[in-house]
């Protein structure tokens, strides 16, 4: 069993926030997202540059979970394109590190 975790950040729909965060936990994909739920996103999209308020999930996950994490949330998320990036930390607290492989199980 791999020992690594990921932090993946994905932005969404504030609206869309609390769901797609039960899901991933309820379903033994992350172990605890944060929420932080509301950020300005400017970014270009189909030529245009587009500004959107968005809340951006934090979530903590097993690394060797992270396509199925990843499904899942393409699954759920209703954006055509969602920002989906894993964060390999090279160190943590390891009892919290701990906590987060066991809670991904």
């Amino acid at each position: 069993m791999s020992t690594a975790i990921h932090l993946v950040l994905v932005t969404c729909p504030p609206d869309s926030a609390s769901t797609l965060a039960e899901i991933l936990v309820r379903e033994n994909h992350a172990a605890c997202v944060n929420i932080i739920p509301k950020i300005g996103s400017v970014y270009r999209w189909e030529g245009k540059i587009q500004h959107d308020e968005e809340a951006l999930l934090i979530i903590k996950s097993a690394a060797e979970n992270f396509e199925s994490l990843k499904q899942v949330i393409l699954l759920h998320h209703p954006y055509e394109l969602p920002e989906i990036l894993a964060v390999n930390p090279a160190e943590g607290h390891a009892p919290y590190l701990d906590w987060v492989l066991k809670a991904c199980r």
